[in-house]
């Protein structure tokens, strides 16, 4: 029994084993040794700790337990090496570049190499962060693509890059130094400076040295005796000696008297060519495309690209431009092909083994050409903000920021480039982002040739033109005459199957306007009014646009479209929401077979596939599933990008039969329909509704028609409520597409990134933009009428001012001011409501004008239009003759004596008086007398106008118009130097402080003008004559130099403020240097302040990355829905989840939570440049967490 018991006692605990486990060094390996009492480690002090607290460990290794110091291995403990002191390495210097390279020399038709020739390096210190030019050696392989913030830009094209010798030569002859007065006795910056005073001058401030006590000990006697020579010539005058200083300058930096020849005359000849106009003043060349190519392919026997096809006449001019490596602007219609020319520039450019960037407008359209030209060429690349796909290929498709960022920061890419295509340039004309176009052409450099694709658009010579300006070269406009497929325009008036068939032919596809289909639409509709009334009484409202009743229109329209084999149909509806409920409220409408069905259901599963499970049950996703099994699309910014992608690709397939989308599906898709409707021809343009322009409903209307399958294309507008009236429509349909206009303003990141570039200036870019060019482009007719003038008034005589004519100058201005502020009274006047009132019928003015200088009317009648007032007055002259033109220009009074200026010195005939009627402006109204005369303006008129006629050119006048001219010749005989006028301030009640300010001062020039001593000469009239030509031409010569100036541009007030703003806030100094905050500022993407001051601000640096990024979602979701009544704890949830949470469309949703990434990625970036490595890090965990689900899903174009 005991032994049963001991064998059922359970087994010892392993503790009690006499084993012990020991951990071998930090490696993790353990080994179980049979020795009492051995260490749990083998390392001394056990594992060293991960993150040990500094404070604990003093305490308890040097505080607590002092014997573990090591006290007497002192060998160990504290060791020191002995530096041996070199203060020359201070002074050690980087070698110097290699200032020569041996050039090999080839056999000019074997290229054997036959030798070596040493060759001397120019700019051999460049580097991309100190120079503009080229030549610069490329920046880092990592920084070859995007460029760095810090680099500079290459120098842009149409710009003289300026050399040394340039920049010496422009200081010699612009720069005017006082060497006297204007020279700085203290650098910026510094605390102390020279004193440049003359020996004998007294003792310099504090702080000062003087310079000439330095220089006592040299010895430049010699240059100062040769100076003296110079100053003390015989007959040598002041002149003299001012222009020899520049060769004596130049002498000193001459090593032989060779070099000073042929420095001069290098000068004298480089000075003319940089102010010369260019060889031809015409930059845009008009290309006529109406005769045939023959000989194409005689010029190029061998071309870099071939299609299938016939390319067209005006394909095959771009074409030959192009070889010539030509800049070409095609204006096409819609679908005409302009995408043909940037195929063969992409070939081209792949013949050349160079590069070719594509920008478009939009991210979507990029995506599109990427899989279109990636079929084709095979070797493309796509960079948008968040896809980087093969950056090292020959074609490079972006938008038109990202370039814009590549020539801002240097990126070596436009080393390789060689074209540079832009996509739908008029979308230069939108408000927000028009000037990043403008931006990128001005920013372009020199050896990159350009090529515009465009609509249709009437300023297009005027656009190439400025472009041809601002690159110094000729752009050629290419423009086609018709669309390949015409169009025929109707208006619907259906709304039920009984009246689908009423479609109303409005404009032809030859372009003829039909008014009588116009009226049968207005009868068509008026008719189903009449008899709505009849049925439901003439009160009911009329139909506006419900659901159920569109439901009705376009069930009727769609089956007689269908009936009639005019399938697919795009409806372009300018709502979202709109879009949605028509697409949802066709519940009935199945336009696809069984086998499309089944095609459209696999390309959906694949497509899809992609997705996780979550995402595929998204309301939206499969609401758009069930409208594409039934041949239903809809397309608007609202849709998920993946979902307008399917559509797209399920569309060009011709499995979508009818498409509800917005205007963007019009821009620069290659998507043609059979027809396109317009569901209203009003649209909200973000501020008001108001009727489509010409230029949109043409790129609308333009999908319409495809090319090889239909003869022409539909355009159907629907008629729901009234016809609209028929003006409007002919405006839309005929009328000329908007005009390419500039949207250049100035962005805080454009001046940043200029003011960090010494060489480019903000005023340069300003000059160069399309909004200055209409002021800019006759600025060398400016220079060269400039030159003109002022040799003209170097051969004026000087005229004598001495004597009595002491105040001649005086007399002058005083004169020139009093007639200024006389018409600045004027125009208060005439601008005022009193003023305007006083202009009645009867009243007698003073009449001035090309016509008649001072000459006394009555007003007769007084008509308004829609610009201003006319005023159609009686006025006096002489009896006509050949010579009275002449005789009445030499009685003008050249000489104006204070009486002439004072008073009006009214016009007297000399002979018979005589009458004419002429219409007057407000600016014709010299001035308003305080008479009224009783005239019967109707009468008077009607005489005049039949007295106009050769059958009654001789009858006398009628008593009203002979008693009217004798009361106004009795005026100018009592008045000879006017009559009273109405006083502004008391007669007119005008207390403008401009107008009595102005008054003040007309009575007290007039009080200087009579008190004049120089109208007493007997030379008064000869001098007064030289002086006012003299000064005419100067105020000429300043007009001139205003124009030319930078103080003429249109932007400058703003700038100045701008730069003001950046000084204040610190991103630049007084110096206008850009400071670590201004570089900051250029690495954002957009809200480039505020997000700089909250880094700086270190606002950002204390929160976790979800709640930075929290932060900077108020900043790009810009949508109106509602926010929900509450969030939840955490954001960390799928996206089908968090979509729900607030009434903005999903599309709105994944576009913001992109732009929210890239804003995250560009606040890496400057954290990086700033030093911030937490707050980067923090940007890059907050960029990673968002890129998830079908927010960053790839595109189904780039797979």
């Amino acid at each position: 029994m005991m032994e049963t018991e001991r064998l059922a006692l359970p087994p010892p605990d392993p503790l009690d084993l006499p084993l012990r486990a020991v951990e071998l060094g930090c490696t993790g390996r353990w080994e179980l040794l049979n020795v009492p009492g051995a260490p749990e480690s083998t390392l001394p002090h056990g594992l060293p700790p991960c993150a040990p607290d500094l404070q604990q460990e003093a305490e308890e290794s040097f505080l607590s337990s002092p014997a573990w110091l090591p006290l007497h291995g002192v060998e160990h403990s504290a060791r020191k090496w002995q530096r041996k002191m070199d203060p020359w390495s201070l002074l050690a210097i980087l070698g110097a570049p290699v200032p020569s390279d041996l050039q090999a020399q080839r056999h000019p038709t074997t290229g054997q190499i036959l030798g070596y020739k040493e060759v001397l390096l120019e700019n051999t210190d460049l580097s991309a962060t100190t120079s503009l030019s080229l030549r610069r050696p490329p920046g880092p392989t990592s920084q070859s693509l995007w460029g760095n913030p810090t680099q500079y830009p290459f120098w842009p094209g149409g710009m003289d890059e300026p050399t040394m010798r340039d920049l010496s030569t422009q200081e010699e002859a612009e720069e005017d130094i006082d060497f006297e007065k204007d020279l700085l006795t203290i650098p910026p910056g510094f605390k102390k400076g020279m004193d440049f005073a003359p020996k004998d001058h007294p003792a310099p401030a504090p702080g000062l040295f003087s310079l000439s006590r330095l220089l006592e000990p040299l010895d430049l006697g010699g240059i100062d005796e040769f100076e003296r020579e110079a100053v003390g010539q015989p007959g040598g005058t002041r002149e003299d000696s001012v222009s020899a200083s520049p060769c004596s300058a130049a002498l000193a930096r001459t090593s032989s008297l060779e070099d000073l020849v042929l420095k001069e005359a290098s000068t004298v000849v480089s000075l003319p060519e940089l102010s010369k106009p260019p060889p031809q003043e015409q930059w845009a060349i008009p290309v006529d495309v109406t005769s045939p190519v023959g000989d194409f392919y005689r010029l190029i026997p061998k071309p870099a690209f071939q299609w299938a096809f016939e390319p067209d006449v005006f394909q095959k001019q771009a074409i030959l431009h192009l070889e010539r490596h030509d800049s070409v602007f095609v204006a096409a219609h819609t679908s005409a092909g302009k995408t043909v020319v940037a195929e063969y520039a992409i070939a081209l450019a792949q013949k050349h083994m160079t590069r070719t960037i594509y920008t478009s407008p939009i991210k979507a359209l990029s995506n599109q050409k990427f899989r279109d030209f990636r079929n084709t060429f095979g070797d493309v690349g796509l960079l948008t903000g968040d896809v980087q796909l093969h950056p090292e290929a020959s074609c490079l498709i972006m938008t038109t920021e990202i370039l814009r960022s590549m020539l801002y920061s240097g990126s070596d890419v436009i080393r390789d480039l060689e074209w540079v295509i832009f996509d739908e340039v008029h979308y230069i004309n939108d408000a927000e982002r028009g000037v990043v176009w403008e931006e990128v052409l001005i920013m372009l450099p020199d050896h990159v040739s350009i090529i515009l694709l465009s609509a249709t658009v009437p300023n297009a010579l005027e656009f190439a033109d400025w472009i041809g300006r601002l690159k110094r070269r000729q752009i050629y406009v290419i423009s086609t005459v018709a669309r390949p497929v015409p169009l025929e325009h109707y208006l619907f008036t259906g709304n039920s199957p009984k009246t689908q068939g009423e479609l109303f032919l409005l404009l032809d596809s030859r372009g003829t306007f039909h008014t009588k289909g116009y009226y049968a639409a207005v009868e068509a509709k008026k008719e189903r009014m009449s008899k709505h009334a009849q049925t439901f009484g003439a009160k009911q409202p009329t139909h506006h646009g419900g659901p159920a009743q569109d439901r009705g229109v376009y069930l009727s329209l769609l089956a007689f479209l269908r009936t009639r084999a005019q399938l697919p149909v795009v409806v372009f509806t300018f709502s979202r929401g709109r879009c949605d409920e028509q697409a949802s409220g066709l519940t009935s409408l199945d336009l696809t077979t069984s086998s499309e069905k089944s095609e459209i259901h696999l390309f959906l599963q694949r497509c899809l596939a992609r997705l996780r499970g979550s995402d595929r049950q998204l309301p939206q996703v499969l609401h758009m599933s069930e409208l594409l099994h039934r041949g239903l699309g809809v397309h608007h910014s609202g849709i998920l990008p993946i979902l307008k992608e399917i559509v797209e690709m399920l569309f060009s397939r011709g499995l979508v039969k009818v498409l509800f989308a917005t205007e963007t599906f019009a821009m620069g898709v290659n998507m043609p329909a059979r027809t396109v409707v317009f569901d209203s021809m009003r649209k909200h343009d973000g501020s008001t509704f108001r009727d489509l322009l010409p230029g949109e409903y043409v790129q609308m209307a333009g999908r319409a028609g495809r090319r090889g399958l239909d003869p022409t294309g539909t355009v159907i507008l629907l008629c729901k409520g009234r016809v609209p009236e028929m003006v409007d429509l002919h405006r839309m349909m005929m009328g000329k597409p908007s005009q390419l206009q500039s949207q250049f303003r100035l962005t805080y990141t454009m001046i940043l990134n200029l003011l960090r570039v010494d060489a480019l200036r903000v005023e340069d870019m300003m000059k160069r933009s399309f909004s200055e060019f209409p002021s800019r482009k006759d600025s060398k007719a400016h220079e060269q009428s400039l030159a003109e003038l002022s040799k003209k008034l170097g051969a004026l005589e000087e005229p004598d001012m001495t004597g009595q004519l002491v105040d001649l100058l005086e007399y002058y201005h005083w004169g020139e001011e009093l007639t200024e502020t006389r018409s600045l009274i004027q125009r208060r006047v005439l601008e005022s409501v009193n003023g305007l009132k006083s202009l009645s019928a009867g009243r007698v003015v003073v009449v001035k004008n090309q016509e008649h200088h001072n000459v006394l009317g009555v007003i007769l009648q007084v008509s308004s239009n829609s610009m201003s007032r006319v005023f159609t007055t009686l006025v006096l002259c002489d009896k006509p003759t050949s010579e009275d033109p002449q005789e009445r220009g030499s009685a003008s009074p050249d000489v104006p004596y204070p009486d002439d200026l004072i008073g009006f010195k009214l016009f007297l005939p000399e002979g018979p008086c005589d009458h004419t009627v002429a219409k007057l402006q407000t600016g014709d109204v010299a001035a308003i007398t305080t008479k009224v005369l009783r005239v019967n303006g109707e009468k008077i008129l009607e005489d005049f106008s039949k007295r106009q006629l050769p059958k009654f050119k001789k009858d006398p006048p009628i008593a009203a118009v002979t008693t009217a001219v004798q009361e106004l010749l009795r005026l100018a005989q009592a008045y000879p130097a006017g009559p009273p006028t109405l006083d502004p301030v008391n007669d007119l009640q005008l207390k403008d402080v401009s107008v009595v300010e102005g008054e003040l001062r007309a009575r007290k020039l007039e009080e200087l003008i009579r008190g004049a001593q120089c109208v007493h000469s007997p030379r008064f009239p000869t001098q007064y004559l030289k002086l006012r030509e003299r000064m005419q031409i100067q105020k000429e010569m300043e007009r001139l130099r205003f124009l030319l100036s930078d103080q003429s541009l249109l932007l400058l007030p703003e700038y100045h403020q701008r730069v003001e703003v950046l000084r204040i806030l610190g991103y630049v100094d007084e110096a206008g240097t850009v400071k670590l905050a201004g570089r900051v500022a250029c690495a954002m993407s957009s809200h480039e302040l505020l997000l700089t001051e909250l880094m700086f601000d270190n606002a950002l640096s204390a929160l976790q990355p979800e709640e930075i990024a929290a932060l900077l979602s108020g900043l790009v979701c810009q949508s109106s829905g509602d926010t929900g009544e509450q969030l939840p704890s955490t954001l960390k949830q799928p996206f089908s989840e968090l979509a729900g949470l607030s009434g903005t469309p999903e599309g709105l949703v994944v576009r913001c939570i992109q732009r929210l990434a890239e804003m995250c990625r560009s606040l890496r970036g400057a954290a990086r440049l700033v030093g911030e490595p937490v707050l980067g890090a923090k940007m890059e965990t907050a960029a990673t967490l968002l890129r998830r689900d079908i927010v960053f899903a790839a595109s189904l174009y780039t797979q």
